[in-house]
């Protein structure tokens, strides 16, 4: 006779595409509530996880209140919108970011999971600029009665094809034994943008496919999703772009398909003589399963894999808090 092992519970807030859920869930946190106010990615966590509770709302008009299924969580999980260097909590004007921000910690008041888990810009964790905010939330947290750890993670350290810095924020019950543990790197050396898209680029028949997979031995640079409010969809700014020029890569636009067999490859002609990526590619270099369907047009389902977590570095986090909080496991009555 097996025993079934009760799983650890999680509430996500702007839960995106779902890459830091995702990585969560196969550490073995099940989702309770996931919330984002983006139809588009609530349609994206939907078609792949039908049984997942999807809430469409702004963070700042969520009461967890009227939610009976967040109390007892033992992680609360954001991956929040870029925190500007500029933002400060004394600003009399609103800062929608740091707004967010905010609007997570109040929600340990009302939550009081046994642990919080938030992903941003590293800068948040290591910049002098920075250091008001993380003035602000220890106040608000240590006041509950949590432990801070901020630290760095890097993608390519946990095999995503990708230099991808992330700052992150995990704050523990103090009354659990003080044993958490960053996450330390799961490879021993990067994965290489030509070993994470070789096959997608040899699909249709596309005779370069393993030249060009030759030459592309570096991890990407960070993929940046864009403002959703204005542009098209490209791979980031002009230095990411330089990058990826010197990969034979175009990245400048995506593409609606993986070139074909009769695409000449000659990077020196520029733009014309280089391939731009699919959405689903740069959901490879993400560490996307390659089964994750985004919805919406392609601009749309480019911004979600350009804003999303990487899952890899989801399943490490996961991992590490999952051992941290099986020192004190919960008691029957909270289960």
């Amino acid at each position: 006779m097996t025993t079934k092992t009760t799983s650890l519970r999680s509430v996500a807030v702007c839960a995106g595409a779902g890459g830091l859920a995702l990585g969560l869930e196969e550490a073995g946190f099940e989702p309770v509530l996931l919330l984002d106010n983006r139809t588009v990615a609530c349609d994206t966590l939907r078609v792949n996880r039908p049984a997942w509770n999807v809430l469409e709302l702004d963070l700042l008009d969520f009461d967890p209140a009227d939610y009976q299924s967040t109390y007892d969580v033992d992680l609360l999980a954001a991956g929040l919108p870029r925190v500007k260097a500029t933002a400060s909590v004394r600003r009399t004007e609103r800062d929608d970011e740091l707004e967010v921000l905010k609007a997570t910690i109040m929600l340990m008041h009302g939550i009081r999971p046994r642990a919080l888990l938030i992903e941003n810009v590293p800068d948040l964790v290591t910049k002098p600029a920075y250091e008001p905010i993380r003035e602000y939330v220890a106040k608000e947290l240590t006041h509950l009665g949590y432990s801070l750890h901020w630290f760095v993670l890097n993608a390519v350290d946990f095999g995503v094809a990708q230099d991808r810095k992330q700052g992150v924020l995990v704050a523990l019950d103090a009354a659990l034994p003080n044993s958490f543990t960053a996450p330390g790197a799961s490879v021993t050396r990067p994965r290489t943008v030509g070993e994470a898209l070789g096959p997608s680029m040899a699909a249709r028949g596309w005779p370069q496919s393993v030249t060009w997979a030759a030459q592309a031995d570096r991890p990407a640079p960070t993929l940046v999703g864009g403002s959703w409010n204005r542009g098209g969809a490209d791979l980031g700014p002009t230095g990411s772009k330089r990058a990826w020029a010197r990969m034979g890569v175009d990245g400048g636009t995506v593409a609606d398909d993986v070139p074909g067999p009769d695409f000449v490859w000659d990077p020196s002609i520029g733009r014309p003589g280089m391939m731009p990526l699919t959405v689903h590619q740069a959901a490879a270099l993400q560490g996307f399963p390659p089964d994750w369907i985004f919805a919406g047009r392609k601009t749309a389902q480019y911004r979600q894999v350009g804003h999303a977590s990487p899952p890899p570095v989801g399943r490490a986090l996961g991992d590490a808090l999952k051992a941290a909080l099986a020192s004190s496991p919960r008691t029957a009555g909270n289960l």
